[in-house]
């Protein structure tokens, strides 16, 4: 595995607009991309189509053709990756929701389980709702779920990336999980 230092050269000068630092990037977070893709596509209902290496290249895709973003280190890095690969599987889970016009489709309230372990199956649609509209209410704590449910983040890696301490990271993710609960409880009875 290489050095964390030289993985952050690698991103600060891709960052900056040197364009064979991805050739050289890409080998050294392979990996740890594909075992970020398996957690991703775990949580996925049975029978998905999407395989984890075409998860991963469209995540590619969508860095290097998607706006610039000034990458930190390492944790950013694989921070963006998440949010990446998220947003493409709710992405595809909306179009196939339109496509059946409901069908197949089932609620889940969001358990300490789901937030905590990989799970087959979920509402990621309801889910992905329901973060957005806390991220709309508090941006960090919207940002805390994010980093820890979807990107594997640990507190302390959270903590880095957002920009704040490990308890404050601590008490966002309490809250947030109360709030993101409460929330999907609502829209589930709403669509009984």
């Amino acid at each position: 595995m290489p050095e964390p230092e030289t993985l952050t050269a690698l991103l600060l000068a891709w960052g900056q607009g040197d364009e064979p630092a991805l050739e050289r990037l890409v080998p050294l977070v392979d990996r740890d991309l594909r075992q970020l893709a398996r957690r991703h596509m775990r949580r996925e209902p049975a029978g998905h189509t999407l395989q984890t290496t075409a998860l991963i290249n469209e995540a590619y895709l969508r860095l290097v053709e998607g706006p610039r973003v000034r990458l930190r280190d390492r944790v950013h890095f694989f921070a963006l990756a998440a949010t990446l690969m998220r947003h493409i599987l709710v992405d595809r889970a909306r179009a196939r929701r339109n496509l059946k016009r409901g069908g197949g489709l089932r609620r889940v309230s969001l358990s300490d389980t789901f937030l905590s372990s990989p799970q087959r199956g979920g509402d990621l649609i309801a889910l992905d709702d329901a973060l957005a509209a806390l991220t709309a209410i508090d941006p960090r704590r919207g940002r805390v779920v994010e980093l820890r449910v979807f990107g594997g983040l640990s507190v302390k890696e959270t903590a880095r990336v957002v920009g704040v301490s490990v308890q404050t990271v601590m008490r966002d993710w309490k809250l947030a999980r109360i709030w993101l609960r409460r929330e999907l409880c609502r829209t589930e009875r709403r669509a009984s």
